[in-house]
């Protein structure tokens, strides 16, 4: 290979306002390296790269590739220099009721602004962009009809036909699972082997040292540091971020712990859960460890009533509950659903925060029928205050927060209806690591008012923070359960990957 090009940002400058969201940020990435992008939620990664890719066009600073200075004001400015992003809510990039082929080479078609079309030609060409990657796809299919894993495939060789030589990947891995994700870094490292200089941004730390081949650092609109992976460490990197180590971020703390607040037991959904049973204790974070697929969001979903097919005994605070019915039910008798996919089924995106945070508890802000807006908005002030919601005002649309922020909300709704126990599915998916801290902070203070928590997520490090105790799924059972002594990422992983079952881990269950 021939000497790498380099892409070069200098001393990036970029205001809104009286606010500084860049100060003077140093950025540079080679052709054939893939460099890992890293901060905190508002440390201005995303604007560092939405000025790079032509979103931003006012800024102050310098760009240069390979040592000529380059001028970057527009999207167009940014591809002619060879610079692409697929970003993270990969649907809006692409049009549902075309073919494959035709989403490939829609921006190369705009670009040649040819009156014919060879479809012949513009699927041969399509076909050979997926064969670069290694992606075998049929490009006359439609994209309404892919996986999520597939759309990104899509708009990375849309990026190859239009000779792609810097590509901007924006949380690839948030929504895909564990084998989607193998074969993504698969994908991305085949770029990488072509020459293609890779920006990466992830809050996935685990990844990052996977993949990347050096990482950047930024916070607070700054310039932190820059290293090859193999001269620094997770924690380390945490640090950078934050300012301070992750144990000082994320301490786990000592609540004392009461009587069985939460009780499962012998729990099935045909094809989907069998033989649940585990506990939750008053003050407790229980941890339910599991790979995507191992039904870990089908357990979260059936206890707030959203199937009909469930077998089993369900208790809370010593009342059994009935089983098949509407979530109304189990919010009235103490459970709280924090889902994962918060902006369709978690908040209402075109409503206020005001609107979304009362919505569950609304007959507290009504009398006789009408509701008291002062009320409303008096508890929803002190409830942003406690959750830590970055937000201009209430009234804020809470589709135009940060992931982290809309999070907060989504959990905070849950706070003013004063739930008992609280069901978190991948409560930290697509979040970033300040934001993560707050979510922590506001699950163990939960613990300390003696609230039951169970924590679901394929982020094993996360479990090992925050749970006092985790049981494992795999296909859709219980298969081990370990005390926070116990547990590690290895064999957290041994046994979620379908490591020999322990059969005595639902009976053990029971006992807590």
């Amino acid at each position: 290979m021939s000497a790498a090009v380099t892409l070069k940002m200098s001393h990036i400058q970029k205001s809104f306002g009286s606010f500084k969201a860049l100060k003077g940020v140093d950025f540079t990435v080679r052709s054939g390296e893939i460099h890992a992008l890293l901060g905190a939620n508002g440390a201005g990664k995303s604007t560092l790269m939405k000025i790079l890719c032509g979103v931003y066009e006012e800024y102050e600073g310098s760009i240069s590739k390979n040592g000529e200075t380059i001028h970057i004001h527009s999207p167009m400015d940014a591809k002619k220099h060879g610079i692409q992003v697929v970003h993270q809510e990969v649907d809006v990039a692409l049009i549902p009721y075309l073919s494959v082929a035709e989403n490939i080479m829609l921006d190369a078609q705009v670009s040649a602004k040819k009156r014919f079309i060879s479809w012949g030609a513009l699927q041969q060409r399509a076909k050979e962009a997926l064969k670069q990657l290694g992606v075998e796809l049929d490009v006359k299919r439609e994209v309404s009809t892919l996986t999520l894993s597939e759309k990104q495939q899509v708009l990375i060789a849309r990026a190859i036909v239009q000779e792609v030589e810097y590509l901007i990947l924006d949380e690839p891995t948030a929504p895909l699972s564990v084998e989607e994700t193998k074969h993504l870094f698969k994908v991305i490292r085949q770029l990488a082997a072509n020459g293609v200089g890779v920006i990466y941004i992830s809050h996935r730390l685990q990844e990052v040292f996977e993949l990347s081949d050096r990482v950047t650092v930024v916070r607070d609109g700054e310039h932190v540091a820059t290293k090859p992976v193999s001269a620094t460490t997770v924690e380390e990197v945490i640090t950078f971020m934050l300012g301070t180590s992750f144990e000082e971020e994320f301490p786990k703390e000592a609540v004392p712990i009461g009587d069985t607040l939460f009780s499962v037991e012998h729990l099935s959904w045909e094809g989907k859960l069998e033989d649940i049973s585990f506990s939750v204790r008053e003050g407790e974070i229980v941890g339910i460890a599991g790979l995507v697929g191992a039904g870990k969001t089908e357990l979260c979903r059936s206890l707030f009533g959203l199937t009909d097919e469930l077998s089993g005994e369900v208790t809370v605070r010593n009342h059994r509950l009935a089983l098949n019915k509407p979530p109304y039910y189990y919010i009235q008798h103490g459970i709280a659903l924090v889902p994962e996919e918060r902006r369709k089924e978690g908040i209402l995106v075109e409503e206020s925060i005001v609107s979304n945070l009362t919505l569950p508890s609304l007959s507290k802000f009504t009398n006789f029928s009408f509701l008291s807006r002062f009320k409303e908005q008096k508890e929803a002030k002190r409830t942003v205050q406690e959750v830590g919601v970055k937000a201009s005002s209430v009234q804020q649309k809470v589709g135009t927060l940060s992931g982290g922020n809309q999070q907060k909300v989504a959990i905070g709704k849950w706070l003013l209806q004063d739930a008992d126990v609280y069901l978190f599915d991948e409560p930290t998916k697509g979040v970033d690591i300040g934001s993560k801290r707050d979510i922590f902070q506001l699950i163990n203070g939960l613990a300390k008012q003696g609230k039951g928590a169970v924590y679901a997520t394929c982020e094993f490090n996360e479990l090992l923070g925050i749970a006092d105790r985790i049981y494992v799924m795999y296909d859709g059972k219980i298969v081990k359960e370990l005390t926070r002594a116990e547990a590690t990422q290895e064999n957290i992983f041994y046994y979620a990957a379908g490591g020999e079952r322990d059969e005595q881990s639902n009976s053990r269950a029971k006992t807590h």
